[in-house]
């Protein structure tokens, strides 16, 4: 079982896009739409976020997310009316970052508190970071060169990340004098990495080997584009 989502928004077309995109980074994860009126208008549904809510939770909670203040109203009122209202949770996030970091964090396993909380760190500036101390320990290295075409963007991050989700392994990613740590994929995103670019990337911990393994292999399948 795996957390599920709900995008709550004041306009159909911009939920179901949120969805979309959070879709392809978790194709696990049930992350499902409840914006617009039910006539096809701007606002919030009550009733369609309570349905939502509800199809979302395979056992595993919910976590919510909304566009605009109203439609944080309307969220909590619907996990308010929940037979375990703390089944689910409204967390306040950036919509579109809140749902990819949340829908990866989903499809690695993590609990619902973790997904939360991954959702509502979103909000932060992306953790790429410059002129970082060295790990405790001897770090296990590599060096990949991007062949595929969209480099390390979207949907390619997201694979990486979900490629160690689960290991006991620091990663970190570096183009150029930037760092991105490897389980995040705004951080990911931010170092900008396109097709033929050099990346490093190592790993220190008792699983760094096998995370060195699984980028090596996702880098020479082309991030399955």
């Amino acid at each position: 079982m795996r957390v599920g989502l709900v995008v709550v928004s004041h306009s159909a077309r911009l939920a179901e896009g949120v969805v979309e995109l959070a879709a392809q980074m978790a194709p696990d994860v049930t992350v499902l739409a409840a914006g617009g009126l039910p006539d096809g208008g701007v606002g919030t549904d009550y009733d369609s976020v309570v349905a939502a809510v509800q199809r979302a939770d395979s056992g595993a909670g919910v976590v919510l997310l909304y566009d605009l203040g109203s439609a944080q109203m309307t969220a909590e009122l619907a996990v308010e009316s929940l037979a375990d209202p703390g089944s689910a949770v409204v967390v306040d996030a950036p919509l579109v970052e809140g749902a990819v970091a949340a829908s990866v964090a989903a499809q690695g396993g993590a609990d619902r508190a973790a997904v939360a909380e991954a959702a509502a760190s979103a909000g932060a500036p992306p953790a790429v970071e410059t002129g970082l101390a060295p790990e405790a320990g001897a770090p296990q290295t590599t060096r990949l060169t991007l062949h595929n075409e969209v480099g390390l963007h979207a949907r390619p991050a997201a694979l990486l990340v979900r490629s160690i989700a689960g290991l006991d392994a620091d990663v970190r990613i570096r183009l150029g004098d930037d760092e991105a740590d490897g389980h995040s994929v705004l951080a990911l995103m931010s170092l900008s990495a396109r097709k033929d670019d050099t990346i490093d990337v190592s790993a220190t911990g008792p699983q760094a080997g096998e995370a060195i393994r699984r980028i090596e292999a996702l880098a020479e399948r082309n991030f399955d584009e």
